[in-house]
């Protein structure tokens, strides 16, 4: 199955989305930090001969997409979700699942728990519930620990330094440090991550989404609207930012809740488990 990219018209954006696939059942992939739209590559063909149209954009801030908005208050999730919706509406899809990973995951959990578009299924990966975290932090200092870079890029200035310096060095060892089988992230992967975290603007729009997170994390603490539609999880159990106590309690947000762990994989579980993670969407999609 041929991936091709094109642009997207959408809440006053153009997004850089790549596409497989074709039909009215759209699945809309939204990937996390420090990703971009090639984090899917390997799950977009699987989705497409499963029937739906595939669609992975550039988020707000990242890749290709553009324009990248400098200030903090662009990135709060009413302004994400919103972009979520002008997708689905460009889509003009009579079916929606999203699928999200990280930042994006963080995202689609909000977007379902609010219903702002009609969605048919839900899959997460390596992202818990938001009022999950958010309980886990208030108890957990080792997840507070895990959670550090959060504080970190509260400051003005400084993570966008670091991270860039050495040719985005920090860029390439946030996925090969944390993976667990680091031949998934030769250096093909890694130029392409550390070249869209080098686009004019991009890093302060990436780093923006945690700095909007902290200053406006009532979104966290809102009562939340349990989840009706089928939901997957899929979670790499060796993820170094996340521990498995933030999936305790997940049950309570939905009422149709598969949870598929696998031991030994890093926080970038679509790519560094691809044939694990592809079966597992296949074995759930079909059932």
């Amino acid at each position: 199955m041929t991936i091709t990219t094109r642009t997207v018209e959408a809440n006053g954006f153009t997004f850089a989305v790549d596409e497989a696939g074709e039909g009215d059942r759209l699945a809309l992939c939204l990937h996390g930090f420090p990703e971009s739209r090639f984090s899917w590559r390997a799950q977009m063909p699987v989705l497409a001969d499963l029937g739906y149209r595939v669609w992975a954009p550039d988020l707000r801030g990242y890749g290709e997409t553009e324009p990248k908005p400098q200030n903090v208050d662009s990135y709060r999730m009413e302004r994400l979700l919103e972009d979520v919706a002008a997708l689905i509406d460009a889509a003009g899809a009579r079916e929606v699942m999203l699928v999200a990973h990280d930042w994006g995951a963080a995202v689609a959990w909000t977007f379902a728990a609010r219903q702002v578009r009609p969605l048919s299924r839900l899959v997460i990966m390596n992202v818990p519930h938001p009022a999950v975290f958010a309980q886990v932090l208030r108890r957990s200092p080792k997840q507070m620990l895990r959670s550090w870079y959060m504080a970190f890029f509260q400051i003005r200035g400084l993570p966008e330094r670091m991270l860039l310096a050495n040719d985005a060095r920090a860029i390439r060892r946030a996925f090969a440090g944390m993976a667990k089988d680091k031949s998934r992230f030769p250096k093909a992967v890694l130029d392409r991550y550390a070249l869209d975290a080098q686009r004019p603007g991009a890093i302060t729009g990436m780093i923006n989404w945690y700095r909007a997170a902290a200053r406006h994390s009532e979104f966290m603490r809102e009562p939340w609207a349990k989840i009706e539609i089928p939901t997957l999880i899929v979670w790499g159990e060796a993820d170094a930012a996340l521990g498995l106590e933030t999936l305790e309690g997940t049950e309570a947000y939905v009422t149709d809740l598969q949870i598929k762990r696998l031991p030994g994989v890093s926080h970038w579980v679509q790519q560094e488990a691809p044939e694990a993670v592809n079966a597992i969407l296949v074995d759930w999609l079909r059932a």
